[in-house]
């Protein structure tokens, strides 16, 4: 598992990972930084998707976990890679999703989750970055809402600005895990590791 997880850093450093300090970016946060990280390239990317999913399951098969999601967009490859893993594996986790808005056609949904989740369910509560924790914890309000029982939270990458600490805060008693830190993925060659 090593070797999948030295390869998933190894393809979000290349493809993910940038540093401008001449220009820093604004984060979603409203912050600035001269690092911007942006998951979606590895976790839409065929290998990525498949390092993402198998890491991601074995964490997890064994919470008793029935879904996971999170925030629509950066949660859906994430929660479909583990959904198809866990199927390959024999044991099934299905993936959701989190709508920003409410849908108001069709069959509307008040609480914003989609997919295979239905109420009563426990549920793994994902992202693929975060900053302060925001979107994380309004993945997690939604899906309260709409009556699962989060047993975990995991992101790929935790930007160590109290994203964690905020998380943890709105579920005690839940783990909140990173895969990586911004200090664990920085390369050697960025001034600020």
């Amino acid at each position: 598992m090593n070797d999948r997880r030295e390869r998933l850093r190894e393809l979000l450093l290349e493809k993910s990972y940038i540093y401008r300090p001449e220009r820093p970016f604004t984060l979603a946060s409203g912050r600035q930084s001269p690092t911007y990280i942006n998951c979606r390239p590895v976790s839409f990317h065929a290998e990525g998707m498949n390092l993402i999913g198998e890491i991601l399951f074995h964490r997890i098969r064994d919470l008793g976990a029935q879904v996971i999601g999170g925030m629509t967009m950066g949660a859906d490859p994430i929660a479909h890679a583990v959904s198809l893993i866990s199927f390959q594996k024999g044991a099934p986790i299905h993936s959701f999703s989190v709508r920003k808005q409410n849908k108001e056609h069709g069959v509307a949904k008040a609480q914003g989750v989609e997919g295979a989740a239905a109420p009563g369910q426990r549920a793994v509560v994902i992202d693929d970055v975060i900053t302060t924790g925001g979107s994380t914890i309004q993945a997690i309000d939604a899906v309260e809402a709409f009556g699962l029982e989060v047993v975990r939270v995991v992101v790929l990458v935790d930007r160590e600005e109290g994203g964690r600490e905020n998380i943890q805060a709105r579920v005690p008693g839940v783990e909140v895990e990173a895969l990586f830190t911004l200090s664990q993925l920085r390369p050697q060659a960025d001034p600020e590791a």
